[in-house]
């Protein structure tokens, strides 16, 4: 089993792994996990104890990553009786260590919604005389202007982090029962994380969902922006034509876009890495719908062809990964 929630003792707040990964990455707010005390998130155990009784994170800083992050015990890690936590055990051999990973792979804590706004902290004073320093993160256009941040006795029911939901289904991806049971709430739309995340080749079957799709190559146009083409295609037929056809998907990552994100330098170093890797590598993202284009051809530019691109609006709703588990589907 995993933490899914952790006291942060500077922000006086519960936080999900996923929420700790945002802060790491963010170049507004000053925030370092290493640096910081994670406590057990049960109020009564964790005021039974002092601050030196913490918890360790597992990938919360790998801007890269294929297991499951999540909070856990640390050796020195004590709890009451009766608290929940407590049967998390800290492997202590080899052997113990070595089947606590294969627990890694599944995220168990499904988000009902992911909110559109991004969540703001209020740092804790490290005395009464002074001011609290607060980290306001700007808020996101939504489709929605009137959601409001959710208390944090809802978490995990509610995620700012579109890496939460992925995580929940590319983890759990094998397990289709599941998934169709889970639901999922993004703006005025509901549905089970099965038909919310929909294969970039059925993009045609609805619009306002999670498309993703295996990447077949992304173009790095000097470091500044990129296109990630995908492999798959969407088959359609035109007004005017005998059968359907095959169109090429892409989406476009501007240099603007870029270089205002507050995630700029995580950005940058994932997508670089993964237009230099060679493994199969899968690509999320929500908020644009890919529309029918015509696109001048390169050999003849008086001639176009049709492709199907959109361009990215939100980098935080939008992520490259490995996803073994979806390989063979």
């Amino acid at each position: 089993m995993k933490f899914d929630l952790a006291y942060c003792r500077s922000l006086d707040d519960k936080l999900s792994i996923y929420d700790v990964r945002d802060l790491n990455f963010d170049e507004t707010v000053g925030f370092d996990s290493a640096k910081e005390q994670f406590q057990c998130p049960n109020d009564a155990c964790r005021a039974a104890f002092d601050a030196a009784n913490v918890l360790g994170t597992f990938n919360a800083k790998n801007v890269n990553y294929v297991r499951t992050p999540h909070f856990k015990n640390i050796p020195s890690t004590r709890h009451v009786e009766g608290c929940p936590y407590a049967s998390l055990k800290t492997p202590t051999t080899g052997l113990e260590a070595d089947a606590a990973q294969l627990d890694d792979g599944r995220e168990e804590h499904f988000p009902s919604e992911l909110l559109l706004t991004r969540r703001e902290y209020l740092r804790k004073p490290s005395s009464p005389a002074v001011a609290a320093d607060v980290m306001r993160e700007e808020r996101v256009p939504s489709a929605d202007n009137n959601v409001e941040h959710p208390s944090r006795d809802s978490a995990p029911d509610k995620t700012h982090v579109f890496a939460h939901p992925v995580e929940c289904f590319v983890s759990n991806f094998a397990d289709k029962d599941l998934l169709k049971r889970m639901p999922l709430k993004i703006g005025e739309h509901t549905a089970p994380y099965a038909s919310f995340f929909k294969k970039i080749e059925y993009l045609l079957d609805n619009k306002g969902l999670i498309y993703w799709g295996k990447i077949k190559k992304i173009e790095d146009y000097h470091s500044a922006s990129f296109r990630v083409d995908f492999e798959q295609k969407v088959w359609t037929q035109l007004p005017g034509e005998v059968k359907k056809k095959p169109y090429s998907v892409n989406v476009y990552l501007s240099k603007k876009l870029i270089d205002s994100y507050r995630k700029r330098k995580a950005f940058l170093e994932e997508i670089k890495h993964a237009a230099e890797s060679e493994r199969d590598l899968y690509c999320f993202f929500y908020g644009v719908t890919p529309e029918l284009k015509q696109v001048p051809s390169k050999k003849n530019p008086e001639q176009t062809f049709g492709v199907f691109s959109a361009q990215i609006e939100n980098l935080d709703h939008f992520m490259i990964r490995e996803a073994p588990g979806l390989a063979d589907n």
